[in-house]
């Protein structure tokens, strides 16, 4: 069945329609990344949007469902060149054209995804629309495309109620990540490496509870913390400072989700109050932008975002340059900073803009990007240890 791609600048792409079957108006963006196409599909973060993949196959290892970042799919659609019908992996639970109907996600296969990904790059992010409509009438859709917003879409995807996940507390548990042994994270964080084996953690968060406020959270980010040894309770998106302070976590996370970070207002005033609070905080992606909004600082769109798993950022700390995983179309400005409250901790090597945030005299630090999304594959993960070791030293 024919499919089509229209624009809201007016240019359509024809090809072939793949996944569910029905018309779909989002914000059209693309990801560069060459392989986790299931990661990308399962990440909370894309609600509102349609995804296009630079890389030109899709699909050929199918879909693994123990490697879902979330319980569905989020993305409004899925555009790619060309997708695999006949998966080829040991642990492929079905093709992902089957995935895509069995969670209502339509797309487009057989486009020109260089031709579209260069349109977004010089034009901007755009809306969109996929359809198989072929009387389609462009003086009718295009206003539609261009009235179309995401919304306030992190009320979409946070969870409905509070829940924990349990602390590993046999390393055996983890598969090829399992094993014994002692190291200096600092020393690992500086590249030698040999101070620590390779695809190894240590339980050194046991006893520690953390709190994760749910804006979109991706399931690594509570298990990450959890092979490390820790308690995580999830709480959905709105749930007040208060309560969340009542419970006494020894650390507070701020996940990553989708949107527009001054869509959250309510939840802003609730991020102010744990800056006050004094405990620990780590932030990631949208929880990243929360916190300088919820600081002073301010935040704006990017011309067409950070999407993939082959971004550098560098530590500003350290000097080393780190291959991280990002998913973002808002930034923190830097000029709206006020360095007696965070100053620049990572920046994007290529162009120069803020990937994290140390806040002065202050238990906290954020990153832009995701350390739990292995693109290095373990680059970044020493920022768990960090905030491991900032919570051990302030409940001292």
């Amino acid at each position: 069945m024919k499919a089509f791609l229209i624009l809201e600048d007016g240019t359509v792409f024809s090809g072939t329609h793949v996944g569910a079957d029905r018309e779909i108006v989002s914000e059209i963006v693309f990801n560069t990344s060459m392989a986790g196409y299931l990661e990308v599909l399962t990440d909370p973060s894309y609600a509102g949007q349609a995804v296009c993949m630079t890389y030109p196959l899709i699909g050929n290892y199918g879909i693994c469902k123990d490697d879902m970042e979330s319980n569905q799919a989020w993305p409004d659609g899925l555009i790619v060149r060309e997708l695999s019908r006949i998966p080829s992996n040991f642990r492929c639970d079905c093709t992902i054209q089957a995935f895509l109907e069995e969670q209502n996600v339509p797309g487009i296969a057989g486009i020109d995804t260089r031709a579209l990904t260069k349109i977004l790059r010089e034009k901007g992010t755009m809306n969109g629309m996929i359809t198989t409509n072929e009387q389609y009438d462009l003086e009718e859709i295009l206003p539609r495309l261009k009235a179309y917003t995401t919304g306030k879409v992190v009320e979409k995807v946070t969870c409905d109620a509070p829940y924990t996940v349990a602390p590993v507390t046999d390393l055996a548990q983890n598969g090829p990540l399992s094993g014994a042994a002692s190291f200096d994270p600092e020393a690992y964080a500086r590249g030698e490496r040999e101070k620590r084996p390779a695809l190894v953690k240590e339980l050194n968060g046991a006893g520690l509870r953390v709190a994760l406020l749910d804006f979109g959270a991706k399931k690594n980010i509570a298990r990450s913390l959890a092979e490390r040894g820790c308690e995580v309770t999830v709480y959905p998106a709105h749930t007040t400072a208060q309560e969340i302070l009542q419970a006494a976590p020894d650390g507070i996370m701020l996940s990553n989700g989708p949107g527009d970070p001054k869509e959250c207002v309510s939840i802003i005033q609730e991020i102010k109050q744990l800056y006050d609070a004094e405990i620990p905080i780590f932030a990631i992606c949208l929880g990243h932008q929360l916190m300088a909004l919820a600081t002073g600082a301010d935040t704006h769109k990017m011309k067409y975002g950070h999407r993939g798993g082959n971004h550098p950022v560098k530590d500003l700390q350290t000097g080393r340059v780190y291959i991280s995983s990002q998913n973002h179309g808002y930034v923190v400005d830097a000029q709206t900073l006020d360095p007696a409250v965070a100053v620049p901790a990572f920046v994007n090597v290529n162009d120069g803009t803020i990937e994290g945030l140390s806040y002065t005299g202050k238990a906290i630090f954020t990153v832009q990007f995701h350390p739990e999304a292995c693109p290095g594959p373990q680059d970044s993960g020493y920022l768990f240890d960090r905030f491991i070791r900032m919570m051990r030293e302030e409940g001292k």
